[in-house]
């Protein structure tokens, strides 16, 4: 899973960014700090695995694994080359989902690139970009099938393929997202097709500073509305904060943040907004050898589980071993589980759940 990181220039994006990833972004009081995308990986923290390797007696645990880019800095007129709105445009296309930070804090010490402290107005700013580039990726895809369309030529796909195509445009004229329109599971396939920004799943992240005022929480209860109305999701945080958190040593920190009231870090607020907002869930492979944790997207069957360890898992897919893992912990043992009933024997139908502990029979 690859989350892009976005947002006005010096609104908190590269000290969000050094917070969960630890990778040191460059972060500085002036626009355009961040010109290439810095990458970080990040491990999911999974406490299941843990008490999976104390179990198995293995000190090998692999987590699942997020990938976040901080893209460059975005400005009015990016989708007309502005700024390095062409870079940003081109970086933002990569991801799975958007993470957009907002400021949400007054500091006259940190420059706003507008001004003044504006939500609404910046995520405005930055949507309308967005929009307008996949208003020209829709007009130039229109351009290549209205003729076939038109002339009465076309199959059933490019007739839908057009009809949607129109819809999407008349929401983007009216200032909307691509991801507000309502689709079956068959017309998002034909909507993905098309590589949309604005159809990417969004995460809005309203930067605070560590104590929240009457502006803060108004405007964080102004983006909430907005994330509701386009299926979005939204935390909250102060990226300085966290920034701070991650490089205090572990005892030091766990009594900074009983300090400050805080019982989850941002990270995980982000990463548990992420897979709820991507429809995704772990499976867990266990073992003496390892612990592993394998994300998939809830609805996946089986075979397919198996094809993210292997092509040949999923090619010669027989059957699956699953055990919850409640039972596991609650019973202590693989065995006693399957003398107990607790460990089913599936097939090619079973759709895979969150925590699933899963051994498969495969014949290549």
């Amino acid at each position: 899973m690859k989350l892009g990181v976005v947002g006005l220039p010096n609104v908190g994006k590269s000290t969000l960014f050094n917070a969960i990833t630890k990778a040191g972004a460059e972060s500085a009081n002036y626009p355009f700090c961040t010109i290439e995308p810095n990458v970080g990986v990040v491990d999911v923290y999974d406490e299941r695995l843990v008490e999976l390797a104390k179990l198995y007696h293995t000190n090998k645990i692999i987590p699942a694994q997020i990938e976040f880019v901080d893209i460059a800095g975005l400005v009015k007129g990016a989708s007309e080359g502005a700024g390095l709105g062409n870079k940003f445009l081109s970086h933002i296309k990569e991801v799975d989902a958007i993470v957009h930070v907002v400021r949400c804090f007054k500091n006259d010490k940190i420059i706003h690139v507008e001004g003044s402290v504006d939500p609404l107005r910046d995520i405005d700013t930055i949507n309308l970009e967005l929009i307008l580039a996949d208003m020209d990726t829709v007009t130039k895809r229109l351009d290549k099938i209205k003729k076939v369309v038109h002339g009465g030529s076309a199959d059933l796909q490019t007739q839908k393929e057009y009809e949607l195509l129109n819809k999407i445009m008349d929401l983007l004229k009216d200032s909307k997202p691509a991801r507000m329109l309502s689709l079956t599971q068959e017309e998002k396939k034909i909507v993905d097709s098309f590589f949309l920004i604005t159809s990417k799943p969004i995460i809005y992240v309203a930067n605070t500073s560590d104590t929240l005022d009457d502006f803060q929480i108004q405007n964080i209860e102004k983006i909430e509305e907005l994330a509701k109305k386009e299926n979005a999701e939204l935390i909250s945080l102060c990226a300085k904060t966290e920034e701070e958190l991650v490089n205090m040593a572990p005892e030091d920190r766990e009594m900074f943040k009983q300090e400050l009231g805080i019982d989850i870090s941002g990270l995980d607020k982000l990463i548990r907004a992420s897979y709820h907002l991507l429809g995704l869930i772990s499976f867990i492979t266990a073992g003496e050898k390892e612990v592993r944790a394998w994300t998939i997207k809830k609805g996946t069957l089986a075979p397919q589980a198996a094809g993210k360890i292997h092509t040949d898992f999923e090619r010669g897919f027989i059957r699956a071993d699953v055990v919850k893992y409640e039972d596991l912990i609650s019973l202590g043992d693989y065995n006693l589980c399957r003398e107990k009933g607790k460990v089913m024997s599936v097939g090619k139908d079973y759709v895979v759940q969150d925590g699933d502990i899963m051994l498969f029979k495969f014949n290549v």
